[in-house]
């Protein structure tokens, strides 16, 4: 039997993407539920499963834009008698890949044709990354992710202890490819992700009136209720205790309060949000995404944490849908994962507003008329000033400051 290997439906808003990559060899033996391709947007990057088991025909080669419902390959479901053949080639693969065997020779599941080449391109093997990060993928697969984490934690162990202090999102980012040779260029293309970004950045200087203002937060209440109730927090809620849900809660807050920071523009009229979309700038090795938290006012702090972290991990897989990143209404981003200690980011149309965290560093500041020290962190608000005015900005910021110096408030919702 032929089964039609279709570009699926990825969002509502999403009729068509990029094939930009195969992860199998045409007519290779698949297996249902393998990434087969993997499909690039405007918005994200996702690998597409076979939807069937069977013999592999390829129709569409890479790099082509194609649209949703369109047919990019054909699997041969009863071309099976080679399977037993493929699967001890591919054992073999795998195990010259790295693949890790336990005890009574028990193979660990398989690799990906996209870990092999990662792999095989920084000349390592499973065991060695499997030893230092612990496996992604179902049923307890190594993923490229997993791989990118590893090289990353090698080639960043001098910044690590500065960066970890910040609180960040856990970002995707992947490690940098072998050195390029001296003196030598490099052409790249670039992909539909990072020309929709550079676009809508464009976009975004050239129709707004930006304007930053900045303001300081002392970050001791925070990490006094994360060092004593972590454990718990996560014992009980199932998730970690992080501090990027602080400052979601206190922006969403403090967007009811000052409802101009969560406006937009449309013609000559500007639409108020009566409703709290805060999207989460994530960094990957395709460029930042912003995942979308949907009314923010409707989950607890428990769920808001959850959000984050699934976010997190979803990104590493490239498993986020498309329309998770739409609709949001105001942009929180975390430059202090990369040890930024001030930036001033861009907001992304429609929205009139974008707050940056960024790295926790210990500073001298007066309490009570003494100088003591403290960890504090530089807050940034990136404004759209045709909506938002410096007072409302200004009363934001203060806003979000009060209750993260002050948690109780956003615990006990005063």
């Amino acid at each position: 039997m032929k089964l039609n290997v279709e570009v699926p439906q990825v969002g509502e808003s999403v009729t068509s993407g990029i094939l930009a990559t195969w992860f199998k060899q045409n007519g290779e033996i698949v297996q249902e539920g393998e990434d087969l391709f993997e499909l690039e947007t405007d918005k994200a990057t996702m690998p597409v499963p076979a939807p069937g088991s069977g013999k592999l025909e390829i129709r569409t080669e890479p790099d082509q834009e194609v649209e949703i419902g369109t047919v990019v390959a054909v699997i041969d479901t009863d071309a099976t008698a080679d399977t037993k053949a493929d699967t001890k080639a591919d054992a073999a693969a795998d195990t010259k890949a790295g693949t890790v065997t336990g005890d009574h020779d028990t193979e660990a599941p398989p690799l990906s044709p996209a870990v092999r080449r990662v792999l095989s391109e920084h000349n390592l093997d499973a065991a060695t990354v499997l030893a230092a990060v612990p496996p992604g993928g179902k049923d307890g697969r190594l993923t490229k992710g997993d791989v990118e984490d590893y090289l990353k934690q090698q080639d960043s162990r001098g910044s690590a202890a500065s960066a970890s202090g910040s609180g960040a999102v856990p970002s995707a980012t992947s490690a940098a490819g072998p050195s390029a040779a001296p003196g030598t260029q490099e052409r790249r293309k670039m992909t539909t992700l990072r020309k929709r970004i550079a676009e809508n950045l464009v976009r975004s200087k050239q129709e707004s009136a930006h304007l930053t203002t900045f303001n300081e937060v002392d970050m001791s209440a925070v990490m006094r209720i994360r060092t004593t109730y972590k454990e718990q927090f996560e014992k009980q809620h199932g998730t970690r205790l992080g501090f990027m849900g602080f400052f979601i809660r206190a922006a969403q807050r403090a967007l009811q309060e000052f409802p101009e920071v969560n406006a937009h523009i449309e013609g000559e009229e500007i639409v108020y949000n009566h409703y709290q979309n805060i999207g989460v700038a994530i960094s990957t090795d395709r460029g930042l995404i912003v995942p979308v938290i949907r009314n923010a006012e409707n989950l607890g702090f428990a769920a808001i944490e959850a959000r984050i972290v699934d976010f997190a991990a979803r990104a590493k897989e490239k498993r986020i849908m498309p329309d998770e990143f739409s609709g949001g209404t105001f942009t929180i981003t975390n430059g202090g994962v990369f040890g930024s200690m001030l930036s001033t980011p861009i907001p992304s149309p429609p929205q009139t507003a974008v707050m940056g965290m960024h790295s926790i560093q210990k500073r001298p500041v007066v309490v009570d008329d003494e100088i003591v020290v403290r960890p504090m962190m530089y807050l940034a608000l990136t404004y759209d000033h045709r909506v938002i005015d410096g007072r409302e900005a200004i009363g934001f910021l203060n806003r979000v400051k009060g209750a993260v110096e002050d948690p109780t408030q956003i615990l006990l919702e005063l």
